[in-house]
């Protein structure tokens, strides 16, 4: 199927709006993604939060991830056209392409080291809601998240604090972003003997240590998880990420851009490496968090071959999308549990949980979301593969990607530097790089030698951009040059300075 994919368009149609008395904009990742209108005409439900209660401050309260159930109520079925015509719309031209960030962090108490408690992330959110104006989240009577403009704070499964930022046009906004952030968390967090953790793995407490967050779709899937592996709780309860949210401008640009950030995801996982402890003890990774993905659902996660297959495009896509079993659908303000079940059974009315039943584009949204690849489309790439570490590095991870992926020299340079990488050499690295980092043997040398010409790369397409963002590099540019990665500078001091103590390491990486 052909897809015409141009890159200011918006697609057009004829529709019947309706006012509702709810939240109005969706942010998925980074990114607030307006209604989109679908090649049919449709009948577009406008969520109007104008009307709901206003308590302490708040200009309102809106409802959960995922808010409604339609956001966009089709009077035909949905097909798959439609599906892929919904990543195409992600297009946009250059000039409006902008760098939108995630990072996770661990919440616990400063004397005690344990993790932060719910009733203590609640107490959290509604101070941090109440004294910067943010509005509430809710499900049910849970507090889970909160909103302001196009950022989000929400909770990871096993109460990690994550901030969704808005998407931004430079490094030097996203930076800012992130530090008004931590300014306000820790104003809250101080006063309550809270501190935040930036790793990619919990370092000291076991599995059942870890609260467990109110939110219904990390039941479905802590239940889910220990049928498709062994890791996958391990992966919801005790890892943290940073990850970028960039543009593309045309299915080409795309292909270009899931290419490149594929096969040097590797390269990200080993520059952000910072997860060698497992309850107190060295684990024997580098990227505990890195390792955890490749045993915790392998029909949703890992490097995607077929990205690099000539026929690769939105449609094949949605077609891996269609196949990869779905976790739940959201009716009636509570997720049904549709773990295991066909997208494309869904499609024909034919899901067993909801007999008859048909998705809709919010339906096929949120089953986005439960893709984890290395690299993950939605309307734009999510560049998926940095361990969490503290605040300098957040700033570095998008600038990382940026630098190659924003400039067209060096995404080609990119490009023609792996176009003879095969399958096995991709698959190779990732699964190496977890434990071996820039050392991992490369054909005729190591992963060190490769990241030294794509700094470069990265350094090279900043400067073009003409922001001034190159200093951003910085915390990654020691890496590279010394080989020793952020985990084996924390497993020196393990052996040394901390003489065998993993506790230090809450201090040492204190946001």
């Amino acid at each position: 199927m052909a897809v015409v994919c141009k890159a200011a368009a918006t697609l057009s149609l004829q529709t019947e709006t309706v006012r509702c008395k709810a939240g109005c904009t969706e942010s998925y990742g980074s990114m607030t993604s307006p209604l989109w209108n679908s090649a049919k005409t449709s009948k577009v439900v406008l969520l109007d939060s104008s009307s709901r209660g206003r308590s302490r401050g708040f200009r309102a309260i809106v409802a959960a991830s995922p808010p409604t159930e339609d956001v966009v109520v089709s009077t035909e079925p949905l097909t798959k056209e439609d599906l892929v015509a919904y990543l195409a719309s992600g297009c946009k031209p250059k000039e409006k392409w902008r760098i939108g960030t995630e990072h996770e962090k661990f919440g616990f108490e400063i004397d005690t080291l344990r993790p932060m408690k719910y009733e203590q992330i609640a107490e959290l959110l509604n101070g941090i809601g109440e004294r910067f104006d943010w509005e509430k989240v809710m499900e049910g009577d849970y507090i889970i998240g909160l909103k302001q403009g196009m950022q989000s704070i929400s909770l990871e499964p096993g109460g990690q604090f994550e901030l969704s930022g808005a998407p931004l046009e430079t490094l030097h906004q996203t930076c800012a972003e992130v530090n008004s952030h931590l300014y306000q968390v820790k104003a809250v967090a101080e006063e309550m003997g809270i501190g935040f953790l930036g790793i990619g793995f919990q370092p000291k407490w076991r599995r059942e240590d870890i609260p467990i967050m109110p939110k219904g779709r990390y039941e479905i899937m802590r239940n889910y998880m220990p049928k498709v592996g062994s890791l996958g709780l391990d992966m919801m309860f005790r890892t943290c990420t940073v990850q970028v949210n960039l543009d593309f401008d045309s299915e080409a640009d795309m292909i270009r851009k899931f290419r490149a950030g594929l096969a040097l995801q590797p390269i990200a996982t080993a520059l952000f490496a910072n997860s060698p402890f497992t309850e107190g003890k060295p684990n024997g990774y580098l990227s505990m968090r890195s390792h955890i993905w490749s045993d915790t659902d392998n029909n949703r996660a890992g490097m995607l071959p077929f990205v690099f297959d000539d026929s690769f495009g939105f449609e094949q896509y949605v077609d891996y999308a269609l196949d990869v079993p779905m976790y739940f659908v959201y009716r009636n303000k509570k997720y049904v549990d549709c773990t295991g079940l066909s997208f494309r059974d869904f499609l024909e009315g034919k899901l067993p949980v909801l007999p008859g039943e048909l998705p809709t584009l919010n339906d096929w949204e949120n089953h986005l979301t439960t893709i984890f690849p290395e690299v993950r489309l939605k309307r734009y790439l999510e560049m998926r593969g940095a361990d969490g570490g503290p605040w300098r590095r957040l700033c570095a991870l998008p600038a990382f990607w940026v630098g190659i992926l924003y400039d067209e020299n060096s995404l080609q340079s990119v490009l023609d530097m792996i176009a003879d990488w095969n399958k096995e050499e991709r698959q190779m690295l990732r699964d190496k790089v977890p434990k071996l980092g820039l050392k991992t043997p490369f054909r005729d040398g190591y992963l060190k030698h490769i990241a030294v010409d794509v700094l470069q790369l990265a350094k090279d397409g900043l400067e073009r951009r003409g922001f001034k963002e190159v200093g951003f590099l910085n915390e990654v540019a020691e890496v590279v040059r010394t080989a020793v990665t952020p985990a084996e500078r924390l497993l020196d001091l393990y052996h040394g300075k901390w003489g065998r103590n993993v506790d230090p390491v809450f201090e040492e990486l204190l946001y």
